[in-house]
């Protein structure tokens, strides 16, 4: 499910910093029509704007919503073994909230690649055909996934940051600035790359 199919429904942003601000920019550009956004600094406020969007409330305001009504934009960056996006997401969805994928129009997906929910591709990524993006994974700004790489849910592919041919990488998993993975190596659940950094083995 992605913002262009659903351009016509109402959204929330969840998260007010800067991922957010990036957020609601690229879901704009997907045609989106945000309602306000949620962060717990808001809880409580009234009359409030943040960034040009009206402040809601903290997470306690989507307790109040119907989830047929709206759907959610995951605001909330990701940190190397921070699991605050990744419990946001299943936080929400399990009370039935929907979070659909958002593609930049900058941005190049094969229709032969896999896009799960929630998923954010940033302008100028690329991503080959055969790869396959878990749900809730960041793809930022001018990162690349090769042929038949396959990255697990809750992941974060930094800025510029390249996925040869046939990399698997486990969910939970954060990729550096620039770092390069060579084809073929596979990465286990929840490790750190660094940025810059070159892996050509595998890391378990």
């Amino acid at each position: 499910m992605s913002t262009s199919d659903h351009a016509s429904r109402d959204f929330i942003l969840i998260g007010a910093g800067g991922h957010a601000k990036v957020v609601r920019e690229l879901a704009e550009l997907c045609g989106a029509n945000i309602l306000g956004v949620c962060d717990p600094k808001f809880q409580g406020t009234h009359n409030e704007i943040w960034n040009g969007l009206k402040a809601l409330g903290g997470d306690e305001y989507l307790s109040r919503v119907n989830p047929q009504t709206v759907l959610l934009l995951n605001g909330i960056g990701m940190m190397p073994g921070s699991l605050i996006r990744q419990g946001v997401f299943e936080r929400f969805r399990a009370m039935g909230f929907h979070f659909p994928s958002l593609v930049h129009p900058f941005a190049w997906v094969s229709h032969d690649a896999h896009i799960g929910d929630g998923v954010q591709l940033m302008a100028g990524c690329v991503v080959q055909p055969g790869a396959r993006v878990g749900a809730n994974t960041i793809i930022n700004t001018r990162s690349s996934i090769d042929h038949d790489t396959c990255l697990g849910e809750h992941c974060h592919l930094a800025p510029a940051a390249t996925l040869c041919g046939d990399v698997r990488v486990g969910a939970g998993s954060f990729i550096g600035a620039g770092a390069t993975i060579t084809h073929g190596v596979t990465v286990a659940p929840e490790k750190f790359i660094k940025a810059g950094s070159l892996t050509t083995k595998d890391v378990l």
